[in-house]
């Protein structure tokens, strides 16, 4: 018995010798006609870029064939083969090359998935191999060679991601749209409701679909002259994707790629019914959400199902009405929210006759109505009422000037929204009455109508009279109110007085991300300038609370909020009004008779870093102003800069982990950290400093077209001069006639240059800018920074410059030593 025991051993160690073998012996990214992928076995990419085997997503027993990121500690799936076929055992199941085509078969030897090509032809031959390519790509060809013919390959089918190379097209003798389909849930790749493709009508645009009809979200056309789509103007900031659109007789299609290769980048068809882009940030180990469309949760249609409501602002975003409960608990607690919510209690409507009813309507305040109800016209709430109560099918209703909606079949896309939005509509929702809260039900006044409607007829002129009269003592106190103000007090004003102060906003001084300005005069003939908020989605306490925050701000370098108006989504900010306008006219107008000369100008360089330094180090909170340039640099009557919009980024709801989101910042000042979508701190406002910086030398635009289509940059033509040791005053403003110090000349464009390295802890603090303008401290050369170079690159721009030989550390090290070395002459 032992010396069986002991060959069985012997044997068994053989055929693992042999298996393991065979198994090593596969090219490491290829699997050839006499070979399979079973079990734990993988094939990698040449470049160690992606690696394709058996996988399960999340707890699920189900195994799929598909595709990660080698190099990404979490592993992210960018593919599946049998998303709707999975296997329950991998170690039974092969994927092989059989007939000339990629199969793979179950443990009973079924076809699982296959590539259903035609097995006749040079595909069937024994020298058809499957190939993983560092692009991600999974290509079956014809031969080894890389050159052979390729039979099929994954980019023609993708899942859920969009790979750099992948062509989302439309088919325009077929019609048939390549799609990216979502996940079912986060367990389960199987195709899910949302899907994103070329819309076929030839506009030349992508649609987010749900269920392959319903499309809720559109990029807007594609502009082939500046590469944007027109629904995402975020484009434009963006140097990290070239995108592209082709079209011809038989197809159109869009496709990108990454100008740095070494970023690992993905776009998504999320669960979320959002399309999404990460990016892989190596030294956090974690994927970054940069950008996002729609940008909030509950633009997705129908993402909470049936009878589902989605509140912005509730975690998770969905919940179940009151009197029901998601139809699959396990489907929400991963994510899918789709199969909506069914009834506690099931309706029972008898008849049409009030008395043996057994159910009711429990109104639900501040929605936004269901989506797709059946309108009518009629002239009150009861009438509205007795029409769905007397149709059994009716599920709710709602009334709104005269117009009466009622929804008979799935009640989808309701949205819980906040108690001041102007949008806010009463839903009457049709319940057992048992699952009504007690005092909720609208029944009495549905059985009392003629009673009610009484009682308000007698009411009516009297309540009238006292609404109109509450009016004119409300508008009658907020004018009082606005004649109060005095210095460091924040006034509440009423619309109609700002409305009559700026001439219904007929004077514009300017606009930026923010909103737009416009000038405006008090009755106490104090001139004004009125900023008119966009896209602000707080309410009235927190925007109320953010306002008096801003309002306590004081410094001789910021803008003085004076005042403020909320009312309803309309959000106007108050302040002093700037004679000498903003810093970029001075600046940037050939048409101005005097230009700033070079002592005003360091003294508005130094005014300003001086504001950015109380913002970031002196407020109780650090604040980012996120869009620092000339325009929001305001000069008053004796050229004091004062910063201009500062708070605002965190007043409009700036959310810094989804960038791009909410971006409003300006091309050419942006950090590129805050472009490759890292959260910013308050050394992206550095950043966008120095760039200002440049500016203010040269007297114009960093970024010039020249007469030849090439771009020229002024900051790598600053560099190099001060690198080569070339003559700083070639540099400054030809307006100027060469009329500057040398050496205050020569410390701007230094600070300038240390302002925009790439990495931000390589740049000073604005208090470190302050010492160093106002010559406390000294600086060091700085390096290249390596963005420029990219950026213009990209640009293909005129001046080309080479990065220093020495390392951005080794002159941080410098930077730093020469601080401490002045700090402590300075003490």
């Amino acid at each position: 018995m032992d010396n069986c025991r002991g060959l069985f051993f012997i044997f068994s160690g053989v055929l693992m010798l042999f298996s393991h073998r065979i198994h090593v012996s596969f090219a490491a990214d290829t699997i050839s006609a006499s070979q399979r992928l079973s079990g734990d076995q993988t094939i990698v990419s040449s470049g160690g870029i992606f690696e394709l085997g058996f996988f399960r997503p999340g707890t699920s027993s189900k195994f799929y064939i598909g595709m990660w990121y080698k190099q990404v500690s979490e592993q992210t799936i960018v593919w599946v083969a049998n998303r709707e076929n999975p296997v329950s055992d991998k170690r039974s199941s092969i994927l092989k090359i059989s007939d000339g085509n990629l199969v793979l078969v179950d443990e009973s030897q079924a076809t699982i998935w296959a590539t259903d090509l035609n097995s006749t032809g040079s595909g069937s031959g024994a020298a058809v191999q499957a190939v993983l390519l560092d692009d991600g790509n999974f290509v079956l060809r014809d031969g080894p060679n890389p050159s052979a013919s390729v039979l099929w390959q994954s980019f023609d089918h993708p899942s859920h991601t969009w790979l750099p190379g992948v062509k989302i097209r439309l088919d325009k003798r077929s019609r048939k749209s390549q799609r990216l389909t979502s996940w079912k849930n986060l367990e389960d790749p199987s195709p899910g409701l949302f899907s994103l493709e070329l819309d076929p009508d030839g506009s030349n645009s992508y649609i987010i679909l749900w269920n392959r009809s319903k499309s809720f979200w559109s990029s807007g056309s594609w502009n082939d002259q500046s590469k944007i789509f027109s629904g995402v103007p975020e484009m434009r900031l963006n140097y990290i994707y070239n995108f592209s659109f082709e079209s011809n007789a038989n197809e159109s299609y869009f496709t990108y790629s990454l100008y740095d290769a070494s970023i690992i980048s993905r776009f998504v068809m999320d669960i979320s019914g959002q399309i999404k882009q990460f990016t892989w940030l190596n030294n956090n180990k974690q994927w970054n959400l940069f950008w996002s469309q729609p940008r909030q949760q509950c633009e997705v249609h129908a993402y909470c199902g049936s009878f589902g409501i989605c509140g912005e602002k509730s975690q998770p975003f969905c919940q179940c009405v009151h009197g029901f409960r998601p139809a699959s608990q396990g489907d929400w607690d991963l994510k899918d929210y789709s199969g909506g919510c069914i009834r506690n209690t099931e309706l029972q409507c008898l008849n049409a006759t009030r008395n043996s009813r057994k159910n009711d309507f429990l109104p639900l305040q501040n929605m936004k109505l269901a989506a797709d109800p059946e309108k009518m016209a009629t002239s009150s709430l009861s009438l509205c009422a007795s029409t769905c109560i007397t149709n059994c099918s009716c599920k709710a209703y709602a009334f709104d000037h005269n117009n009466c909606s009622i929804w008979i079949g799935d009640v989808l896309n309701l949205q819980q929204l906040d108690e001041d939005n102007s949008k806010s509509q009463t839903f009457y929702l049709r319940l057992a009455t048992s699952d009504i809260p007690v005092g909720s039900s609208n029944k009495s006044k549905n059985d009392k109508a003629t009673i009610i409607g009484a009682i308000l007829g007698s009411l009516g002129i009297t309540a009238l009279l006292s609404f109109v009269l509450t009016v004119v003592l409300v508008r009658r106190r907020r004018r009082m109110e606005a004649r109060k103000a005095t210095e460091g007090t924040l006034v509440a004003f009423c619309y109609r007085d700002l409305q009559t102060a700026t001439k219904n906003f007929s004077d514009k001084l300017g606009g930026g991300g923010f909103g737009s300005v416009f000038k405006g005069t008090l009755p106490d003939s104090s001139a004004i300038a009125v900023k008119k908020l966009e896209s602000i989605s707080q309410g009235e306490k927190q925007f109320r609370t953010e306002v008096s925050t801003i309002g306590t701000i004081q410094h001789v370098n910021l803008v003085r909020l004076r005042g403020f108006c909320s009312e309803g989504n309309t959000k106007l900010l108050v302040y002093d009004h700037m004679l000498n306008g903003s810093l970029d006219f001075h600046l940037f107008n050939q048409m101005e008779l005097k230009t700033l000369d070079w002592k005003t100008r360091y003294q508005i360089a130094l005014g300003t870093a001086r504001g950015l330094a109380y913002l970031h180090d002196e407020c109780r909170d650090c604040i980012i102003h996120c869009d620092i340039k000339p325009e929001n640099i305001l000069l008053d009557a004796q050229f004091c800069p004062k910063v201009a919009d500062f708070g605002l980024a965190k007043l409009v709801g700036r959310d810094f982990s989804r960038v791009l989101t909410t971006m409003r910042g300006t091309r050419g000042y942006l950090a590129p950290e805050w472009i490759s979508g890292v959260a910013i701190t308050a050394k992206a406002d550095v950043y966008s400093y120095g760039m200002m910086l440049f500016e203010f030398v040269s007297g114009r635009r960093n970024t010039e077209q020249s007469g030849d289509g090439k771009v020229n940059f002024f900051p790598s033509w600053a560099a190099t001069v001060l690198t080569g040791g070339g003559d700083v005053l070639s540099l400054l403003d030809p307006r100027l006639d060469g009329n500057a110090d040398a050496e205050e000349l020569s410390r701007i464009c230094k600070v300038a240059c240390w302002c925009i390295q790439d990495d931000e802890n390589h740049r000073p603090t604005m208090s470190q800018v302050v010492q160093i303008i106002e010559g406390v401290l000294d600086v060091n050369p700085p390096p290249f920074p390596r963005s420029i170079q990219v950026f213009m690159e990209n640009e293909e721009t005129v001046i080309f410059f080479t990065e220093s030989s020495s390392s951005q550390s080794s002159q941080q090290q410098s930077l730093s030593s020469s601080t401490n070395t002045n700090n402590s002459a300075a003490n």
